[in-house]
């Protein structure tokens, strides 16, 4: 006797939302590591240097993306296809290109749009821009850099398939030999 149908579909799902949990913790750890880089060489730049601070801003997001890039590569998606890195490297930096704009253009309008440039006013909207600028990246390297193998869900569906089958059969070969 197997489950019915609409408490396979609640297993899958379940299945489906761990594996999405999971995703999101180490893009979340990945990428808190990575603010913390991005917001220490931005100070540590504004401070140290005659930059002004969204031209520093810039910086410490280059540095930050180059080590977001190894953290997603290879603890994140290290699971994900790896057969065209030439691809997923140019839409790796496209869509963090974006992200920099959108970041720094939160910097560049409360510095320059309302004159907030004390430290705090900078951290604080460096900070706001990172994430916003996360939610961006987040769906964007999901969905177009770090593609999932095309079979990996049919996998994972085979594997739940044959988990559940595997008491059937038992309990089939219990009946032949009753019989």
């Amino acid at each position: 006797m197997s489950a019915p149908r609409g408490l396979q579909g609640l297993q899958g799902l379940r299945v489906r939302l761990r594996l999405v949990y999971r995703e999101i913790a180490k893009f979340g750890a990945v990428g808190a590591v990575g603010v913390l880089v991005n917001i220490g060489v931005f100070n540590w730049v504004r401070h140290s240097t005659d930059l002004h601070t969204v031209r520093a801003s810039i910086v410490a997001t280059m540095v930050s993306i180059v080590f977001n890039y190894v953290g997603f590569r290879y603890f994140t998606y290290r699971d994900r296809d790896k057969s065209a890195r030439t691809k997923e490297l140019t839409l790796f930096l496209l869509f963090s290109a974006v992200g920099l704009v959108i970041e720094n253009g939160v910097l560049y309008t409360a510095t320059y749009g309302f004159d907030w440039d004390s430290q705090l006013q900078s951290n604080v909207f460096k900070f706001l821009g990172i994430g916003i600028a996360t939610l961006f990246r987040f769906w964007s390297y999901r969905t177009w850099v770090f593609r999932a193998l095309p079979a990996r869900e049919a996998v994972e569906q085979a594997e739940a398939f044959l988990n559940e089958e595997q008491p059937k059969a038992a309990a089939v070969k219990r009946r032949k030999a009753i019989s």
